[in-house]
């Protein structure tokens, strides 16, 4: 495969590479994207997904908008949602602006994939289905998502009568250092459990996920299809190699405590294109930790403590937030102030990063002169 020199290259057409491939060609540049599927979205078919709005006081649709991201694509926000601790007791919360917005995913019209693929060709970029990117010598963006599973989800897309809504039960017998989730909006509902530990029984996890909402919630699935998928997520030194940029999961960047990465994803593709614009690859580290260093520090020190509960933390964890809610009713509120950084956090991050190991070395664990896409070249880590 020949690289053209005269344009920018992405490898992957994901939310990070599509947001990264949007926001070069509005600025002018010519852009070619390599996917190696057919289509956007390929590994999806309409699942329904949260894009979270609790990372910041300003709304996150608002934040990509003025990054040159439209909401050309279903946003439907939700205010209320329903936890189950592990006994089966429900806990209701509301916030009066979104928590966040359901989106569907994969390549139908309406989904945040096509959306975002439509805004690329509009604005002249070029992408290149059934091509894969496996070196980038003259630099670019890898934006190829995730190479290993630090968490996978395990679940059914289907079709319901049942009315929209979002229910999130807390139990290592349904999610192991997980939770389960299930959506419904517009007709259309997505049942997964999303598990960071005893993967090999993921069929049971996800059997008793259906026995519990079939319970609770009088599940009604129509033509079930079976969906899967892996999060994988760290904290780079550094999230470059010369003059090419990681973005998305191809870095690390994800929510390791409860996997919202989509936000994530977008943003850092938007900051990786600002850095290759200003012919200054160099800056992409210091962007990319200004906006999300502290985010990801927060939610990896979240997901270390998260992850020891037993059923009994997970109690413990709802009593907690009912008693806020009780203080101020308002459910964004307390998730922007549990995921934030805090002080005994940041005390907290250096130690627990050391303990973390992910399932992939991070970009810069690779020597200097390697310009695979992701390393392919079995370099560890010094």
């Amino acid at each position: 495969m020949g690289i053209d020199k005269d344009a920018i290259t992405i490898s992957g057409a994901g939310p990070a590479g599509l947001a990264a491939a949007i926001t070069l060609a509005k600025a002018g540049q010519r852009v070619i994207v390599y996917e190696r599927h057919a289509e956007v979205g390929s590994r999806f078919h309409g699942d329904l997904q949260g894009l979270e709005n609790w990372t910041t006081t300003g709304n996150v649709l608002q934040e990509l908008a003025g990054l040159g991201i439209e909401t050309s694509f279903s946003a439907t926000p939700f205010h209320d949602v329903t936890l189950f601790d592990p006994e089966g007791h429900e806990h209701h919360y509301h916030s009066p602006q979104p928590m966040a917005y359901i989106v569907h995913r994969g390549a139908a019209a309406g989904t945040l994939d096509s959306g975002l693929k439509d805004q690329a060709l509009n604005a002249g970029v070029e992408i290149r289905f059934g091509k894969t990117c496996r070196q980038l010598p003259a630099g670019g963006i890898d934006a190829g998502g995730p190479h290993g599973a630090d968490a996978i989800g395990v679940g059914y897309l289907f079709e319901t009568d049942m009315a929209d809504g979002a229910y999130v039960a807390l139990s290592n017998q349904l999610a192991p250092g997980g939770y389960a989730y299930l959506l419904i909006q517009g007709g259309q509902g997505t049942l997964m459990s999303w598990m960071y530990a005893d993967f090999h029984n993921e069929k049971i996890h996800l059997q008793r996920c259906e026995e519990f909402f079939y319970d609770k919630m009088k599940l009604e699935m129509k033509n079930p299809r079976h969906t899967g998928g892996a999060a994988n997520f760290l904290y780079p030194r550094s999230a470059r190699k010369g003059g090419l940029l990681y973005a998305g999961e191809s870095a690390g960047f994800q929510d390791a405590l409860w996997g919202f990465g989509m936000r994530y994803a977008m943003l850092s593709g938007c900051l990786a294109a600002k850095a290759l614009l200003a012919d200054r690859p160099e800056d992409y580290d210091r962007l990319w930790h200004k906006r999300l260093g502290g985010q990801l520090q927060a939610v990896l020190v979240n997901r270390y403590f998260y992850q020891r509960m037993n059923d009994r933390g997970f109690n413990l964890l709802l009593n907690s937030i009912d008693r806020a809610m009780q203080r101020k009713p308002d459910g964004r509120r307390w998730l922007h102030d549990y995921t934030a950084l805090r002080f005994w956090k940041a005390l907290c991050f250096p130690f627990i990063n050391r303990l973390h190991h992910s399932k992939r070395s991070a970009p810069d664990a690779s020597a200097e002169d390697c310009d695979c896409t992701w390393c392919r070249c079995q370099h560890s880590r010094p």
